[in-house]
């Protein structure tokens, strides 16, 4: 029983920790920040603070890091399904489920995610989180859905593209208030992805 509460304050004061890291993000940006800043925020000591991260980086780090694991999880949860819709009609192609479940996560997780992609948060997080996507569902990795020797183009051209396109969307799609269903975004994603967006604005039928 007592190790039960012992792990359930630790979790409470984790999450404690890491909404004061989002709004702080969200109000001075993370360059700023200091550890007394995100303490007095949490309502803890810096003992406590110290117990879990070595600093503000670690901190960043590991909240990074928890992101990217999970969204490699979606994603190799959901290849089998990617390829079955590659299939068929490019025209008649659903929402991809694995779109489905990233934007489900994203809507899920947006405070975090709009503080770690927006301008305030770590910038060099976009590059490694476009680098740690495309390792995961493209190029070399054993388990990739598409492989590299398969490429048209030069891969990092690729790699460039449709990780700028799709974090572009996802920011888009955050700060303007998420207006759309997780499903009616993967919708978008779908058509721009399989038909490019020249299909999508309307001049490729």
């Amino acid at each position: 029983m007592a190790d039960s509460k012992t792990d359930l304050r630790i979790i409470r004061t984790k999450e404690s920790i890491l909404t004061a890291l989002i709004d702080l993000i969200e109000e001075k940006g993370f360059e700023t920040i200091t550890v007394k800043d995100i303490t007095t925020r949490a309502n803890i000591n810096r003992g406590t603070f110290y117990a879990h991260y070595q600093d503000k980086f670690d901190l960043m780090a590991k909240c990074e890091e928890k992101v990217m694991l999970e969204i490699s999880s979606i994603a190799k949860q959901n290849f089998p399904n990617v390829i079955a819709s590659l299939e068929m009609d490019s025209s008649n192609v659903p929402p991809f489920p694995i779109t489905v479940s990233l934007f489900e996560y994203l809507n899920k997780n947006s405070d975090i995610m709009r503080a770690l992609l927006g301008p305030k948060g770590d910038l060099s997080f976009q590059t490694r989180l476009k680098e740690f996507m495309w390792d995961t569902l493209y190029g070399t990795n054993p388990i990739a859905l598409v492989k590299e020797e398969n490429f048209l183009v030069p891969g990092q051209y690729l790699s460039s593209y449709m990780g700028t396109a799709l974090i572009g969307v996802v920011q888009q799609w955050l700060n303007s208030g998420r207006k759309e269903s997780p499903q009616e975004m993967a919708r978008i994603l779908t058509i721009i992805n399989v038909n490019g967006p020249f299909y999508a604005a309307g001049l490729k039928k």
